[in-house]
């Protein structure tokens, strides 16, 4: 990473940083794009060139890429098996750098009923990135194969979207990695 990719890392850390604390503190709907710029001590343009709109304060996030990787460098399995595994290490990985935050985020995710139906777009946007690396960019397969990865990403998605629910509710109390693996274990093995 350069220079300036490394800075804009850190300004959209800080911004998004200062943002959680507020959404927090004083409410997501209580707390403008501009108090968030105050508070990170940037401009309202610099808030919005590194997120288009205040949902993204929340569910921003560097994953969607991470978890596309990680599909790919699975060992030959099935389909649900390699999703599931890349979904439990990307979630292991945000969780040892930064367990707080996450915490935070999904707390704002559950209780806001805007950034909840966002959320929605946010998985749409993963199983995207996840039928990109294995169809190609535009899918390459079989229309049957391409739905067949989706409807596979999506149900992955959704396990792991409700022991995201369940760990934040519960404080981030276990292993998040384990109650997605558990989650899918559910879906999947019946």
């Amino acid at each position: 990473m350069n220079l300036r990719d490394r800075q804009r890392a850190e300004t959209r850390l800080l911004v998004q940083t200062h943002a959680i604390r507020l959404f927090t503190d004083v409410g997501y709907d209580a707390t403008t794009v501009a108090d968030v710029a105050a508070a990170a001590g940037v401009s309202a343009m610099t808030v919005y060139r590194h997120f288009p709109t205040k949902e993204d304060l929340v569910l921003y996030d560097e994953y969607d890429p991470v978890t596309a990787s990680a599909v790919l460098e699975q060992p030959a399995a099935p389909l649900p098996l390699r999703i599931g595994r890349a979904l439990a290490s990307t979630a292991a990985l945000g969780t040892s750098q930064e367990k707080a935050f996450l915490l935070a985020r999904l707390r704002l995710m559950i209780s806001v009923p805007a950034l909840r139906a966002r959320h929605l777009d946010s998985q749409y946007a993963t199983a995207d990135a996840i039928v990109a690396a294995l169809c190609g960019s535009p899918p390459s397969p079989s229309p049957v194969e391409e739905f067949q990865v989706r409807a596979t990403a999506m149900a992955c998605l959704g396990a792991a979207h409700v022991a995201l629910v369940r760990w934040a509710e519960t404080d981030g109390e276990g292993d998040l990695a384990g109650l997605i693996r558990e989650a899918l274990r559910s879906v999947f093995d019946g």
